[in-house]
């Protein structure tokens, strides 16, 4: 879905009830994981690309896949960042 110009960005509130120390840390190891998995989905498809793989149509998809990878990494890294903030912890730190 496209962000059309003048549209009002929507805010996702999630409440998550966290019992412990350890889940909060096992969440975040998780998060990280996905956000590393999304961003060697957009270096292979960028190495794919640039390499010249395939012909026009294919190189078409291989870089919607890459797009698409870019912003769900992208989406991630917002969702650690705000687990951190809502955890009362600085950027660089980590999770209890």
């Amino acid at each position: 879905m496209s962000k059309i110009e003048g549209d009002v960005p929507r805010v996702l509130k999630l409440r998550l009830p966290i019992e412990s120390d350890e889940e909060l840390n096992e969440l975040e190891r998780a998060l990280v994981k996905a956000r590393a998995t999304e961003l060697a989905e957009v270096r292979r498809q960028n190495l794919r690309l640039n390499a010249g793989y395939g012909d026009e149509t294919s190189r078409g998809v291989m870089d919607e896949v890459g797009r698409l990878a870019q912003l769900r990494h992208d989406l991630i890294v917002r969702l650690i960042d705000e687990l951190k903030s809502a955890a009362g912890r600085a950027e660089g730190d980590r999770l209890a």
